[in-house]
C-alpha cells in the first residue's frame, strides 16, 4: 500500500501536543489514516493498524443517517478562549476538557462556567478528565460542577473500580451526573467489565484504538450502552472512519466528538470535515498538495520504522 506521513500543526495545545501526525495509506478502497500516538507502542497499535486496513481495504459499513451530530472541543484553556471557542463552533453541544496538569479545579470551573454562558441553558455541556481524579475528588468536582447542566463526565476517574465506586456515590447522593468511560473500553482490554461492574452509562468509542468500523460495530452490540463516537486526533481522513461508525450505529442519542479537525492548522484535505450548524454530513475526500502536509524524511523514517510489522500483514 502507498503511504505518506503528515504533520500538522495544533490552534492550541491539546493533549500536551502542539503537532499532530500520522500515516495515510492507500488500498483498494482508498486512503485510510494510521496514526497512534507517540507513547503507544505494539501490542496497543496492532489494533490501530487493524482499522487502517478495514478501512484501506474493505471501505466502510452502510450507513443509516447522512449526517451526524458533533460537539465541539474546547481544550484546557482559560475561560474568555473557552467560550470563544465554544461560541464559534456552531455546535449546541460541547466537551470541556478538565484536570490538566498543572491547573486547578477553580480554572476547570471557570472553564466550565464559560462555556455554559457561550451555549446557554439549551446547550449540553459535558466534561472529559481522563481519568484524573481520584473517587473522592471527582465526588466533590461533580456536585460542584453538577449545578451547570452537566450531560455526562467522560472518564473522571482511571479505573472500572473507581467508575463503579463513583457512579455508585453520586446515586446516593442524589447528584445527577451520567458516567462515560473511555479509556476504561478502549485500554483496558476488557471492556464488557465497564457494563459487568456497572461502571458507566454511556460508551465512548474510538474506531482506531478499537481496531475498526466493523469491530466498534459489534463491541456497542455488546455492551449494550448508549454511544458516543470520538476522535483520537486524526485528519480529516480518519475521522472519515469515526464518521462512518456514527452513520452506521442502529441509534446514536448523542452529539459525537468528530468535530476536533478545527483544533488542527490546517489538514491533509482540500475541504476538511468540519461542522456546519452542528452536524458533519458524510462525503466523499480529496487529498490536498501533500506539499503543504507531509511531514519530514526524518519523521516519515521513523513512522516506518514504527509500522515495521504491521505494513503489508493482513491483521487477524
Amino acid at each position: 500500500m502507498e503511504r505518506l506521513v503528515y504533520c500538522l500543526p495544533l490552534r492550541m495545545r491539546f493533549r500536551g501536543i502542539t503537532v499532530r501526525e500520522g500515516m495515510l495509506v492507500r488500498g483498494p478502497a482508498g486512503w485510510a489514516e494510521w496514526s497512534p500516538f507517540a507513547e503507544y507502542t505494539r501490542p496497543e497499535i496492532d489494533a490501530w493498524w487493524r482499522a487502517a486496513w478495514e478501512a484501506a481495504n474493505l471501505g466502510f459499513p452502510a450507513p443509516v443517517r447522512d449526517s451526524v451530530p458533533v460537539n465541539a472541543t474546547v481544550p484546557a484553556v482559560g475561560p474568555e478562549r473557552a467560550r470563544e471557542v465554544a461560541a464559534a463552533s456552531g455546535c449546541r453541544t460541547a466537551k470541556v476538557k478538565v484536570a490538566e496538569r498543572g491547573q486547578s479545579f477553580a480554572d476547570d470551573m471557570a472553564r466550565v462556567e464559560a462555556v455554559r454562558d457561550a451555549l446557554g441553558s439549551a446547550g449540553r455541556v459535558r466534561i472529559d478528565a481522563n481519568g484524573a481524579w481520584s473517587v473522592d475528588e471527582a465526588f466533590a468536582h461533580l456536585r460542584e460542577l453538577s449545578r451547570l447542566g452537566l450531560e455526562y463526565a467522560e472518564q473522571p476517574c482511571a479505573s472500572v473500580a473507581e467508575l463503579a465506586e463513583l457512579r455508585l456515590r453520586l446515586a446516593h447522593a442524589g447528584v445527577d451526573v451520567p458516567i462515560a468511560a473511555d479509556e476504561s473500553i478502549r485500554r483496558s482490554g476488557d471492556p464488557e467489565r465497564v457494563v459487568a461492574a456497572q461502571a458507566a452509562d454511556i460508551a465512548v468509542l474510538k474506531v482506531q484504538p478499537l481496531g475498526g468500523v466493523r469491530r466498534c460495530l459489534e463491541l456497542a452490540e455488546r455492551l449494550g450502552l448508549p454511544v458516543v463516537v470520538s476522535s483520537a486526533l486524526e485528519s480529516s481522513v480518519g475521522l472519515r472512519a469515526g464518521l462512518a461508525l456514527a452513520a452506521a450505529l442502529p441509534e446514536l442519542p448523542y452529539a459525537c466528538g468528530l468535530n476536533t479537525a478545527a483544533l488542527l492548522e490546517r489538514d491533509v484535505v482540500t475541504r476538511p470535515l468540519l461542522a456546519t450548524d452542528g452536524e458533519i454530513k458524510l462525503r466523499e475526500l480529496e487529498l490536498a498538495d501533500p506539499a503543504t502536509w507531509l511531514a519530514t524524511a526524518e519523521s516519515a523514517a521513523a513512522w516506518e520504522r514504527r509500522a515495521s510489522g504491521l505494513v503489508g500483514s493482513s491483521p487477524g
